[in-house]
Formats: structure tokens, C-alpha cells, sequence
């Protein structure tokens, strides 16, 4: 999704900031497989311009993306709501200091002793720290709503909003179908797949920054789930919202797992 953004905006001139992307994902990727991003300039107006993405593997489509930038337009008409209060992201553990923590406890099974060291072994591009951490002893139904301290690793600096931008939707992505299956614990789930992803950009924000990023589940069934979300700068400024489908199989369901 961060990648299509990037090819969308190469085609774009420095006066437009991108405002939302729209995107659907179509069939499963291939890790091994270059992808190939086709870009259509389907509109350059005044104020707005509209690109349409699609990624290709083996000839076939795997993804398609709207994506739309505009030029920047002050206005007085404006409000949001207000950021959460949470901890400060310095008073939180981060994932790899939580699975440590959680690894130091000689009582705990091995089963998520297992799990954990594969969760450590994983290089992830984004650096996270949970305000409500899970509880990993016993599968409790939870609200579905999780918040997050998230970034990018590294130092990205002061440059065009686009890459910011581009960042901002791949961290989006990272763990947000998960909220809408806090209250349903008790199921095994064996799949879990994005059927589509919104997102729209407010204000200018650095994603190599800390950032609030607030997630909530308003419903789920059909074997699908709906999962909004917010991004907030540290000083209370809403920087972003999306919001994503996904569908879930259950161990137990004989629907078949491909889409």
C-alpha cells in the first residue's frame, strides 16, 4: 500500500500533498515475485489530481489503489476531535521490551514461549509501544478498541509530506484487523486477510515520530470485520484517519480460505 502511494506520487508535481488512497487488495501477493506498479493519470485538475494504481504479479492485478492529492487551501471551516488521554510514549515499553519481560517469567508456557521467540526473530520496519498492553495467561474478551505509540525506525527528516505520507499507510496497516478480534478470543482463527483500506490525511506530521495511533472495532460478522482508526501527533493534532475490512475464518468453518 506505502509502495503504490510512492509510485502514485512520483507522478505528481511538488505543489499537491496527498489527502486520501483508497485501495483494494484483489488477490494474494507473491514475496518471491517482483511487483510491477501500473499508474494511470486519470485526473490533473486545479486543485486536485486523481492517480489509479494497480500492482501486477504474473500478469494479474493483486492490488488496486485510488490515490488523490491536493493543493494546499487554508480555510476557517475546521474541527476534530480531541486525542485520548494516555502516557507519554517515554513511560511505555516498546513490543521487543514487553515479549522480554513477558520471557523473564519462568512460569510461562511454552506454547507462548514458542510464539514470543518468533515474534523477537522478526525484523519489523516500525517501532511500537502498546498503552494497554494484552493480556498474554488467558484468553479474556476484550473492548475492541487497542491504542499504540507507533514510528518508523530510523530517521526519515524534514522532507516532501509524500514519503511521510507513504510511511504513515504501511504503519497503518501493522496489527489493525487484530482489534476487531479482542472480544472474540475464544475462537481459533486461522485466517486473516485485508479486503480494503481507506486513509486520509489532515496535517502535516513526521512518521519517524511518535505518534498515537488510536484503534477501534464498531462491528463485525459475516465472517467480516470493520476496524477505524486515528493518528495524532503528539501535540493533540489529528494527522490521519483510515479504515479497513478484513475477513476472518474460523478453524472450525468449512468455507475455503482463499478468497
Amino acid at each position: 500500500m506505502g509502495q503504490a502511494l510512492v509510485a502514485a506520487a512520483k507522478s505528481v508535481s511538488d505543489e499537491v500533498h496527498a489527502h486520501s488512497l483508497h485501495c483494494y487488495f484483489v488477490r494474494a501477493g507473491d514475496p518471491k515475485i517482483p511487483v510491477l506498479y501500473q499508474v494511470d493519470r486519470t485526473r490533473d485538475g486545479k486543485s486536485f489530481c486523481v492517480r489509479s494504481v494497480k500492482a501486477i504479479q504474473h500478469g494479474q492485478p493483486i492490488f488496486i489503489c485510488q490515490a488523490s492529492f491536493q493543493k494546499t487551501q487554508p480555510s476557517p471551516i475546521q474541527h476534530q476531535f480531541t486525542m485520548p488521554t494516555v502516557p507519554s510514549p517515554t513511560e511505555l515499553l516498546t513490543n521487543e521490551q514487553l515479549i522480554n519481560k513477558y520471557l523473564r517469567d519462568p512460569n510461562l508456557a511454552e506454547k507462548y514461549r514458542i510464539g514470543l521467540n518468533k515474534m523477537l526473530a522478526q525484523e519489523v520496519p516500525i517501532e511500537i509501544k502498546p498503552v494497554n498492553p494484552p493480556n498474554l495467561y488467558g484468553k479474556v474478551p476484550q473492548e475492541p478498541k487497542q491504542l499504540f505509540w507507533v514510528r518508523a525506525r530510523g530517521y526519515i527528516g524534514e522532507c516532501d509530506m509524500k514519503l511521510h505520507c507513504c510511511v504513515a499507510a504501511y504503519i497503518s496497516d501493522y496489527a489493525f484487523l487484530s482489534t476487531a478480534l479482542l472480544p472474540h478470543v475464544q475462537h481459533s482463527v486461522r485466517f486473516v486477510v485485508s479486503l480494503d483500506h481507506s486513509m486520509w490525511f489532515h496535517a502535516p506530521f513526521r512518521s519517524d515520530e511518535w505518534m498515537l495511533y488510536e484503534c477501534e472495532s464498531p462491528w463485525a460478522g459475516g465472517s467480516r470485520g470493520l476496524v477505524c482508526g486515528r493518528l495524532w501527533r503528539q501535540d493533540g493534532v489529528l494527522a490521519a484517519s483510515c479504515a479497513q475490512e478484513g475477513v476472518f475464518r474460523e478453524r472450525t468453518s468449512t468455507i475455503p480460505s482463499k478468497l
